[in-house]
């Protein structure tokens, strides 16, 4: 299978280039040329599986110009046992009557993240042998919070990469700062930048087309790559957890095979729920994907409206992961659902690049609609979905699932929707320590640290505290203070000795 890029669809290439360029040279991103299709006898056989057999079926699939043998290697790598808690890579939890949590929190970061990338390092060392030109590959992330850490655990000390990771300095959570800052690894480099996600975000794709650092870097024989959402690589694997969760619920006989699920994703980049929505396109009886937003609900009134609008007020909330006011992801949907109109896509995010805003036509806002439902949740309905879900259920949830809970809800009172719905769940309550506290009428006192803070949240929620966020108490911290985001480019010249 071929890929090929979002603003020109002439550029064409490879599965393992694509994973190891991550962006198109003109600044597209690569989608495949035609999407795999599973029957439902296909699915059927699926049912029985584990979750790497079908992993391995769906990424044979795509991955073209991979041996099943480095597949299958790939896959049992990234979740091996000791990387993931519990017999089920991504377990399901029954939330009342139709809702069902799609838990993908269960890796070595606790974020959902983990389940593209610890698989994406892998992919990525056997793309460097087949198309990689003996190049060493240095990636760019910028993070929300869960990418970053992610990112640097799956690639940490990998041969032949680096790995640079931008965080706002104010805008993750404590723990996921601390995450950063005691990451080990002699590849890994770390800088928190005094400015939000998408000041992060666009530092990178301006690193990206720097001749200054692709001179540098082609004098070492290096060359950039990255692990955001924008690289396939990673999409590819969130794929596989729609297909496998629908997969479960046949076998748990909590649905028939062909019966529709909705799907409802906390997302701020939108890649999550591009995943599902590749899913449905491939076969998968997948009905209305509820896209729930907090209150930086640029995408929720993307969906209702047709217009993309990030001329907007930022607010840092409680769900820090979806600060974000650029939806990268967004730009292989409308590829997509205009028909593969390389030249709209060039137009439409042209414009978002130099005006900050655009409008799509009547005929992809009719399948905007259609497709998806939009809503949003603010800090106050986050906080009060986490209590009543304790209260309810019993179940301790992130501020991130809670968004996603009430946005649901909504879906669910607004349109008197039954159908039995899968929400993700992204990530640990233990991340958010403070925020899940605060909920649970147990607000800590000014001078708790975040060590105490998950100590406390472990005795109120009953939950196990995960092996790793345990170990955060005695890490050294490696990375300390911030930069100016107009230092983004003299950071990464002067840590990798590019200049």
């Amino acid at each position: 299978m071929q890929y090929q890029s979002t603003r020109d669809k002439t550029q064409k290439v490879s599965a393992s280039r694509a994973i190891l360029q991550g962006l198109s040279v003109e600044g597209g991103l690569f989608v495949p040329e035609q999407l795999p299709k599973f029957s439902e006898q296909h699915l059927e056989k699926m049912v029985s599986q584990d979750y790497i057999r079908r992993a391995q079926k769906i990424l044979e699939e795509f991955l073209s110009d991979f041996s099943n043998e480095e597949i299958e290697s790939c896959l049992k790598g990234a979740y091996d046992a000791k990387k993931f808690s519990g017999s089920q890579i991504a377990p399901l939890s029954k939330l009342g009557e139709n809702a069902y949590l799609l838990e993908l929190w269960h890796g070595p970061t606790c974020a959902f993240k983990d389940m593209a990338l610890q698989l994406l390092p892998r992919l990525m060392t056997v793309s460097m042998q087949k198309s990689g030109d003996g190049k060493e590959i240095v990636i760019l992330v910028a993070t929300s919070g869960d990418t970053g850490k992610a990112a640097l655990e799956g690639f940490c000390n990998v041969p032949g990469i680096r790995i640079v990771v931008f965080y706002p300095e104010e805008g993750v959570s404590p723990l996921q700062k601390l995450q950063m800052a005691t990451q080990e690894g002699e590849n890994v480099f770390v800088a928190a930048i005094q400015g939000n996600f998408d000041d992060a975000q666009s530092g990178v794709k301006k690193l990206f087309c720097d001749p200054q650092i692709a001179t540098a870097l082609q004098k070492q024989n290096r060359v950039f790559s990255s692990a955001n959402s924008i690289n396939w690589g990673r999409l590819l694997p969130q794929i596989v957890y729609y297909v496998s969760a629908y997969c479960d619920l046949v076998r748990d006989e909590q649905i028939a095979l062909g019966d529709p699920i909705n799907v409802c994703v906390p997302t701020g980049n939108f890649g999550n729920i591009l995943a599902a929505y590749y899913a449905k396109m491939m076969g998968v009886p997948l009905g209305k994907l509820i896209c729930a937003s907090n209150i930086n609900k640029v995408l929720t009134d993307f969906i209702r409206t047709g217009v993309y609008n990030r001329n907007r007020q930022f607010y840092p909330t409680a769900s820090p992961s979806m600060d974000i006011l650029i939806s990268s992801n967004l730009e292989r949907l409308l590829y997509l659902l205009t028909g593969e109109d390389d030249a709209q896509i060039r137009e439409w995010f042209t414009a978002l690049a130099e005006q900050g805003t655009y409008e799509v036509t009547d005929a992809v806002k009719a399948k905007l609609t259609e497709q998806f439902y939009g809503g949003f949740c603010d800090d106050a309905e986050t906080k009060a979905t986490i209590a009543e879900l304790y209260k309810k259920y019993g179940y301790t949830c992130d501020t991130h699932t809670a968004v996603a809970v009430k946005v649901y809800e909504d879906y669910r009172k607004e349109t008197g929707d039954t159908t039995k719905t899968l929400i993700a769940s992204t990530a640990s309550p233990f991340k958010f320590s403070a925020s899940v506290l605060d909920a649970l009428g147990k607000k800590p006192a000014d001078d708790v640290d975040e060590y105490d803070m998950v100590e406390l949240l472990h005795e109120a929620s009953k939950m196990e505290i995960p092996q790793s966020l345990a170990a955060l108490k005695t890490k050294p911290r490696r990375f300390e203070g911030s930069i100016d985001k107009s230092e983004m480019q003299q950071f990464v010249l002067q840590e990798l000795h590019l200049s």
